[in-house]
């Protein structure tokens, strides 16, 4: 007589990141609360950490003086414009590089030569070459976003499958079809990846521009706080940085939901 069939457990999933709402703004919180009562009760020096209430006020203080946006604008300003042309080209060369031979023969070297170049330590060159004003901060940026979105794009343009490129080719594809089809959905998560790292860039080299020569801006703004030792102000715009950056980061998350659609 058979044995009664055994249902097998089912051993796949996991591995997948899986969306976790509010816990991450829980933690958020959580050290909010900690900070307030440690600065309270005397355990966190109010010299070295200002308490979160008082961060809080400046916050309304500077909306209410209009402050906030006189800082705020200037630099999402310089932020787009350098980002976007330094963005812009990045992907442009990469994608060159990923797919022409003789382009990865000239510009790979130049590219690898100059990416290690701590890019504030050029600020002073850019000054000299675009002046004071707002071109120097637009090339600096520029060019920090430049060199590791070129890395990243054609990185990813060559971890695109092969096989997938070979079947499309059998099929009679044409080679701008195989790109466009194949090559650049392929790369795509690698970009998207690579312009998180070269955003992140961007904004630090954004206060770096601004702590030069820049009436407004956070840069600017946070350079004025730390020279008075006003650690509520400096705070201030260390959060609105912190804020920038999520926002950006929220911002590829976005992008990355409606282009890659078609990932499983």
């Amino acid at each position: 007589m058979s044995e009664p069939a055994r249902k097998v457990p089912f051993r796949g999933g996991g591995f997948v990141a899986e969306r976790k709402r509010g816990v991450g703004i829980v933690v958020f919180i959580v050290l909010l609360l900690l900070a307030e009562w440690g600065t309270r009760t005397g355990f966190i020096s109010q010299l070295t950490l200002p308490r979160p209430s008082d961060v809080l006020a400046t916050f309304g203080e500077l909306y209410q003086s209009g402050l906030l946006f006189k800082h705020l604008v200037p630099s999402l300003t310089r932020l787009v414009v350098g980002a976007a042309i330094g963005a812009g080209l990045g992907i442009t060369v990469g994608v060159f590089i990923g797919l022409f031979s003789l382009v990865r023969a000239g510009l790979v070297p130049l590219v690898a030569a100059i990416f290690p170049i701590p890019k504030i330590a050029l600020l002073p060159l850019f000054v000299i070459w675009f002046g004071i004003d707002e071109a120097s901060k637009y090339a600096l940026i520029a060019f920090g976003t430049f060199t590791p979105t070129v890395v990243a794009t054609y990185a990813a343009v060559d971890n695109v499958d092969r096989t997938l490129i070979r079947m499309g080719q059998s099929f009679g594809l044409s080679w701008r079809s195989v790109v466009t089809k194949i090559v650049l959905p392929g790369a795509m998560p690698g970009i998207l990846s690579g312009l998180r790292i070269s955003l992140t860039i961007a904004i630090i080299l954004l206060v770096a521009a601004e702590m030069l020569g820049a009436e407004y801006g956070i840069g600017a703004y946070i350079l004025q706080a730390g020279s008075l030792y006003d650690l509520e102000r400096l705070f201030a715009g260390v959060v609105i940085l912190s804020v920038l950056g999520v926002g950006v980061s929220a911002g590829i998350a976005a992008v990355e939901r409606r282009v890659l659609r078609w990932r499983v």
